[in-house]
């Protein structure tokens, strides 16, 4: 069986971790370095790394702290923000990154995904979805959460597997940063949907909604930030208890 993933991220803003609530009201967590360190060293399977205003800068991904990252930790992580043509995606694959994610940029231009995949592979492209609901309907999100799209979020996923995605992260907007558990519903219908692995992302407090995810979806990972960030659970913490509930995860002993 497939193990599942723990992965924290952490969200760049000027070379700064920070972490907010429904994508607002930011506050520095710390150095994306030293931080992504410290969960390579406790135990995170992946790390995912987001420029969150790249797009809205309209700027590329700053590459100095990727390399420096790529330098430091031995786990694989993945990178996006401000990535709309395949050779910003290169850049940040030469630097050192695993993957690159994509969010705004897909939505404008959906055969950059597949450019993309046909270039360095599908297990490279990971798309990044941001949802919220809107009338009864599961709607896609961009620039950073702010521009509704016309996209339904089931069929938007469905989308981006068919033109070369390898995996989906998806967030769930109404969940972000509340810390009362993940969007299980949607989780579910979208698992359903597609047949690349997705992360679940949004709504993380303590241990058990983690449990929940995993035993109620068929998602590939979950994923969190101030959680993490905070201390208020610790990765090996997390992924004992999950062992401790039947849930296979990679553990080491510390």
């Amino acid at each position: 069986m497939l193990k599942k993933r723990i992965i924290p991220c952490l969200d760049v803003k000027a070379g700064r971790v920070v972490k907010g609530v429904h994508f607002e009201q930011l506050k520095d967590s710390g150095d994306p370095v030293e931080l992504g360190y410290q969960y390579a060293e406790q135990g995170a399977d992946e790390l995912v790394f987001l420029d969150i205003t790249a797009t809205q800068d309209n700027r590329k991904t700053q590459l100095e702290w990727v390399k420096k990252v790529a330098q430091k930790i031995h786990i694989p992580f993945t990178v996006g923000g401000g990535i709309s043509t395949l050779s910003d995606a290169a850049a940040i694959i030469e630097s050192g990154a695993d993957k690159i994610s994509i969010n705004s940029a897909a939505v404008k231009n959906p055969d950059l995904i597949t450019e993309i995949a046909k270039r360095f592979g599908s297990q490279c492209v990971v798309v990044a979805i941001d949802t919220q609901r809107v009338d009864k309907l599961n709607k896609v999100f961009i620039a950073g959460g702010k521009v509704e799209t016309s996209y339904l979020t089931e069929d938007w996923c469905k989308k981006v597997q068919d033109l070369g995605a390898g995996e989906i992260l998806l967030t769930s907007i109404d969940h972000d940063g509340v810390k009362k558990g993940f969007a299980i519903e949607l989780l579910t219908d979208v698992a359903k949907k597609v047949s690349i692995p997705v992360i679940a992302s949004g709504g993380a407090g303590v241990k058990e909604h983690f449990l929940e995810v995993f035993q109620k979806t068929n998602v590939s990972a979950a994923l969190a930030a101030s959680v993490f960030h905070y201390q208020t659970i610790s990765i090996p913490e997390l992924k004992l208890y999950l062992l401790q509930h039947s849930i296979p995860v990679r553990y080491v002993q510390f």
